[in-house]
């Protein structure tokens, strides 16, 4: 159960962010020793499901069809495949799994059933199970919860203010309510964002506001250093610092004591150094696999090699939802629809980047 979140004025925040790196650290390892076990680490395997088509304009993105990308597009994953690879993750140290589909939001029908059969298949294999699959209805919400879900991932991003020059096809409101109606079934909140897309210090802090403005603190908090993927409107940004990174999880851990802090994408650009300060400041769980969705990321011999220099020993499966959840008997057909927006505004680099799409697949075309 999550606590109700704490209140924190945004100054507050930015100072403890400011604060001295080496004391920063050591407050926030503070904090993460009261309460969790500082050499327990999560090790979660990220299935893309579903790769490529996605419909937005997410300029981190390279799933985005409008940008070219080199991401082909897949129809979605077999139900035994799936279950197959989340078995050779648990063989390897993994206790929990996280499905990813580039869809703007679910849609009731076929795919989301079989959806529900992988999230069934994967609960049965006692792990713990998380999906993210865009924005949902608080009625698909709650079937995920009765399949066996136990998180359902969908990060903010970033400020309230910056989201509008990353995103323009969805608002920042969608997200937000999208996490509510999370919040309305059993599940579990997962959502965090991305640092490094040409935000300011203050846009990192909104984004920790953000997630302070929902009723009740997100259970898991990943965060994100941008990839930038050649083709996406990002792909020029610089890597961001390491030395952010480990600043933005102390101060991830302190205003949230009591979530999972998650050092997620990025982690190829960190040295091994870098990442045991990252769990130093208070992260408790990575993604394992040489890929994250579409990214790179270490493999699994390197992570290990990592763990058994830092002594940290990957967890069981956490306490799961089995008998909190009401079964229902019937599934009717919902008639329920939410208005999802599509705000519509430009964005530059987001523009100037799917030209550059459309140039690049037309040489494709001309030259078969």
């Amino acid at each position: 159960m999550s606590e109700t979140n704490e209140k924190w004025t945004k100054e507050e925040i930015l100072d403890i962010y400011n604060k001295p790196l080496m004391e920063l650290i050591y407050e926030a390892s503070v904090v993460h020793r009261e309460h969790n076990d500082p050499l327990k680490i999560q090790v979660s395997k990220l299935i893309s499901i579903k790769t490529g088509g996605c419909s937005e304009d997410c300029g981190y993105c390279p799933q985005a069809a409008r940008y070219h990308t080199g991401i082909e597009k897949n129809d979605l994953m077999p139900v035994k495949d799936v279950l197959s690879k989340a078995a050779d993750a648990k063989a390897t140290g993994s206790s929990r799994v996280c499905m990813g589909a580039a869809w703007r939001n679910v849609q009731d029908g076929e795919d989301f059933e079989q959806v529900l059969d992988m999230v069934k298949g994967l609960s049965a294999m006692e792990m713990e199970v998380c999906c993210t699959l865009g924005m949902v209805t608080e009625n698909q919400a709650e079937r995920l919860a009765e399949a066996g879900l136990h998180y359902y991932n969908h990060n903010i991003d970033t400020s309230e203010e910056y989201y509008k020059e990353v995103i323009s096809t969805r608002g920042f409101n969608d997200r937000i309510k999208t996490l509510e109606n999370v919040r309305k079934s059993s599940l579990k909140v997962c959502s965090g964002g991305i640092i490094g897309m040409g935000e300011s210090v203050d846009d990192r802090i909104g984004m920790l506001m953000g997630l302070l403005k929902l009723s009740r603190a997100p259970e898991s908090i990943p965060i994100n250093a941008l990839v930038p993927v050649e083709g996406t409107p990002m792909e020029e940004q610089d890597i961001i610092p390491v030395w952010d990174v480990v600043r933005m999880i102390a101060t991830t851990r302190i205003v949230f004591p009591k979530s999972t802090v998650r050092l997620s994408a990025g982690r190829t650009q960190m040295s091994k150094e870098g990442q045991a300060l990252c769990f130093m400041a208070g992260a408790s769980s990575i993604f394992a696999g040489d890929k994250l969705l579409t990214t790179p990321n270490p493999g699994d011999n390197e992570d290990m090699q990592m763990f058994n220099i830092l002594g940290l020993t990957p967890t069981e499966k956490k306490k799961d939802n089995k008998g909190k959840v009401k079964i229902r008997k019937d599934q009717p057909e919902t008639t329920e629809r939410e208005k999802w927006s599509r705000p519509g505004h430009t964005i530059d680099r987001n523009v100037a980047a799917t030209e550059k799409g459309k140039a690049a697949r037309r040489e494709l075309k001309e030259a078969k």
